[in-house]
């Protein structure tokens, strides 16, 4: 019985079995000439400048173009002009330049005149949101990486184009990262792209805006982008300054601060533990300092944090301000030789401040630790008064002046008395 049924199972073969859309679509013949020619039919019509008519074209040719299957053409036409080959030259195959294209801009490039063809892009990505993807993780990325092969002119419309794109959230910073292979680094192509992106980017938002994005793309180190002899931050800051981009270089130099800090409070730590001296504390600082400046006020303030981070506060409440000033008094040795300015004078009281406002555990011992400080010569009766009348900082302000106001009339009453002998 069992072997009849096997027998009567019926065969596939000789059967033609019809393949799925989809397959018979991936095995297709891929010809981005082909779909060049017939993007290039829908354009040809549209008047030059007509830059509404040529969304609409761009969107309308969708519907009968395979738009996905041939996104890093459509991109290669839209951006520079024409198919590439592998290595960037263009495909010789004598078809003319794109009707439509970001080397069609005018010249000198201009922020202004680019923004109408990103436009255009931002409307066909819009109504086909499948391309954006491709658009910066494959198009962005190997047309920056052939950006050498390009004049002077179109390589500063091209980067103009890729800032803007990436600053209104079209493309991600992370296409920024084939700016930084050998062949364009090593003479000065990837920091002068890189700079002509940035200038773009700038036009429309903030310094913090493209800091964010920058982050986001995984773009931490803009060292990378200079030739291998030139990767100081002297460098960076000489570069950016002179390209009239001064916000760069101060945002750079602050992150830089940042990563100083970190280390300078990660030393402190290490150094209480293992029961350093004040003198050797200070010692150790100075020659961070020296290795890697940063401002005086910073590290003064930067100082108190690490000192204070380091403090155990599980005492009962009724002795946290007594051990607040203890600590103070252990500690000044360490403060003081690094407040030699009015200026780093100001910037300690105010991480006092700062510091007594977030912890309210010892909001009230904030004018006794200015007497501490005073006292062990970290800061002078000058800065106290000077930070009183308009030196302080916003959080808290009205507790801390009204708490210090009986510190503050003694000092300027001894300051008077003096000046009278």
């Amino acid at each position: 019985m069992s072997q009849q049924a096997a027998a009567a199972k019926p065969s596939l073969q000789g059967v033609r079995i019809k393949a799925r859309k989809g397959a018979v679509k991936a095995h297709a013949k891929h010809e981005p000439s082909v779909f060049r020619d017939q993007l290039y039919k829908h354009l040809e019509t549209v008047p030059e400048g007509d830059f509404d008519s040529f969304a609409t074209k761009f969107v309308q040719a969708g519907s009968t173009l395979e738009y996905l299957k041939y996104a890093d053409a459509l991109f290669e036409i839209i951006l520079v002009g024409g198919l590439l080959q592998p290595g960037g030259s263009y495909v010789d195959d004598g078809a003319p330049v794109s009707p439509f294209t970001i080397f069609n801009a005018k010249e000198p490039a201009e922020v202004d005149d680019i923004k109408k063809y990103v436009e255009v892009i931002n409307k066909l990505t819009r109504r086909y949101k499948y391309l954006q993807k491709p658009l910066e993780e494959s198009a962005l990325p190997t047309l920056l990486q052939y950006i050498h092969r390009w004049t002077p002119v179109q390589k500063d419309k091209f980067s103009t184009a890729v800032g803007l794109l990436i600053s209104q959230g079209l493309a991600s910073a992370s296409c920024l990262q084939s700016l930084t292979k050998d062949h364009l680094v090593k003479n000065d192509v990837a920091i002068s792209v890189l700079t002509i992106i940035i200038r773009a980017y700038l036009v429309d938002q903030s310094m913090d805006h493209l800091s964010a994005a920058l982050k986001r793309g995984g773009i931490k180190d803009l060292l990378l982008f200079f030739p291998m002899n030139r990767r100081e931050g002297k460098f960076l800051d000489e570069h950016f300054r002179k390209e009239n981009l001064p916000q760069v270089a101060e945002w750079w130099a602050k992150k830089q601060y940042a990563v100083v800090k970190e280390g300078i409070v990660k030393d402190l730590t290490e150094m209480q533990e293992h029961g350093d001296t004040p003198e050797q504390i200070v010692s150790a600082i100075k020659s961070r300092q020296e290795e890697s400046p940063i401002p005086e006020a910073e590290l003064v303030q930067c100082l108190w944090s690490g000192l204070m981070g380091s403090v155990d506060w599980s005492a009962r409440p009724d002795q946290i301000e007594g051990l607040a000033l203890r600590e103070v008094t252990k500690y000044a040795p360490i403060l003081e030789p690094f407040c030699e300015t009015g200026k780093t004078q100001i910037a300690l009281i105010n991480a006092v401040q700062v510091y007594c406002y977030e912890d309210t555990r010892i909001i009230k011992a904030f004018p006794q630790i200015l007497k501490v400080l005073y006292n062990k010569d970290c800061i002078s009766d000058q800065a106290i008064i000077y930070w009183y009348q308009k030196g302080s900082k916003p959080q808290g302000r009205q507790h801390f002046l009204k708490s210090t106001e009986p510190l503050v009339k003694f000092l300027q009453e001894q300051e008077s008395s003096e000046e009278e002998e």
